[in-house]
Parts: structure tokens; C-alpha cells; sequence
């Protein structure tokens, strides 16, 4: 569509024109695919954005160093409505759309949403939160997909930031994590699409007193 895309430390800038192109692509034609996929695989799905039901309502971001423009951040998850969803055996695929309930659409991050329902889910089920992009885990080198960084805590997390070792993306990615382990998930796993059972990639688990680096 000729519209170019910006991002900030990891996050997308979301001009009036680039907020079209999301609510088409995400909360359209991705959001569907995922939930045909579902059901042929006997899934029972529903896709939704945020605005849908006010599962997920947020927040324009306010502009400081940077004005990442029609950009929320989550302020509320409607997790009764979600909970009873499940109750019911129907997997809710949520689009990283949000509302503002004042009939604005918001391009939200999709790891923050992921993030802040697990939190809200954490009061009914014990939840595990996966992550799922390109890699099979979080690298000590991002050109040697074998470095994969098998646990990490904050400590580690705070380290690995402070010597470039983990940039870009994975920030937020990794701040979601810590945020939702410490809001009452379980275990937060990163790894890829085609290990999404959980036994690879890089592992953060709440209550489980991992050594930190320097100490291996």
C-alpha cells in the first residue's frame, strides 16, 4: 500500500493511515485465518478485537519523547466475558486492537494484550502465557539461532539489556513477561510458532528460584 512503517525500541508508530491498514490486516484477514485454522483443526474459535464485547479497553498513549500517534495502552480486560468463553470450550483469537470507549480504535501491542488477559486470566485458571515469533528462544546472539537462552530472570533480563545483548523487541517482549509472572502467571515461555508445546525455547517460571547467570 506504499504506507511505510516506523518503529521505536521495539514499537510500532501508528499514523491515521497506518491505523487502517492494522484494523484491515489484524482484526481482518489474520485474525480469520488464525480462527479457520482453529476450527479445521476441530478448535471451537471466535475472532475478536478488543472493541468487541469491551474485552479489551485502553488508553491513547500520551506523547513524551516520542508521540507514537493511535497507539493504546490496556486499561481493562473484560475476563468475565473471556472466562465464560472458555467455560464453554471457545477459544477467543484477539486482534491487538483496542477501543477507548469513545469510538476510537487504538493499534495496541499484541504481546501487551497477550500479556494483561493472562494477568486477568491468572484470577480464575492457572495460566501459562507463550510468546511465539520467528526464533525458537530468546539469543545470546541473534545470528546463531543456537544461542538460545534457556531460562532468564529479571537480573538476567536487566544485564542482558545493559550490554546489548537483548534489544530491540524483545524489550517489551521480556518486560510483558516479568509483568505478567509477577501478576500471578504461572510460567511465561518465548519460542517459536512450530514449539508451541512449551518444551523449547526460553523458559520464566513464577516462584522457581533459577541461578542467575554469573552464577553458572
Amino acid at each position: 500500500l506504499g504506507i511505510e512503517s516506523h518503529m521505536v525500541d521495539g514499537r510500532r508508530i501508528t499514523d491515521a493511515e497506518m491505523l487502517k491498514v492494522v484494523t484491515m490486516v489484524y482484526g481482518g484477514l489474520v485474525n480469520k485465518d488464525i480462527t479457520a485454522g482453529l476450527q479445521a483443526r476441530g478448535i471451537n474459535a471466535l475472532g475478536l478485537t478488543g472493541a468487541d464485547m469491551d474485552i479489551v479497553r485502553s488508553v491513547k498513549r500520551p506523547v513524551k519523547e516520542v508521540d507514537y500517534g493511535f497507539v493504546g495502552d490496556v486499561s481493562r480486560v473484560n475476563v468475565s466475558f473471556l472466562a465464560e468463553l472458555i467455560r464453554k470450550n471457545i477459544v477467543p483469537v484477539i486482534a491487538p486492537l483496542t477501543h477507548d470507549g469513545e469510538g476510537n480504535i487504538l493499534n495496541t501491542n499484541a504481546d501487551t494484550i497477550a500479556g494483561e488477559t493472562a494477568k486477568a486470566f491468572s484470577a480464575f485458571f492457572d495460566v501459562v502465557l507463550i510468546y511465539c515469533f520467528e526464533k525458537r528462544g530468546v539469543l545470546r546472539n541473534e545470528d546463531d539461532d543456537e544461542s538460545i537462552i534457556p531460562r532468564i530472570t529479571r537480573a538476567d533480563f536487566e544485564q542482558y539489556t545493559a550490554e546489548g545483548i537483548i534489544r530491540n523487541g524483545m524489550i517489551p517482549k521480556l518486560q510483558n513477561a516479568f509483568d505478567a509472572i509477577e501478576a500471578g502467571v504461572s510460567e511465561v515461555v518465548i519460542t517459536s510458532a512450530s514449539a508451541i508445546d512449551g518444551k523449547e525455547g526460553t523458559h520464566i517460571k513464577n516462584g522457581l528460584n533459577f541461578k542467575h547467570v554469573n552464577d553458572e
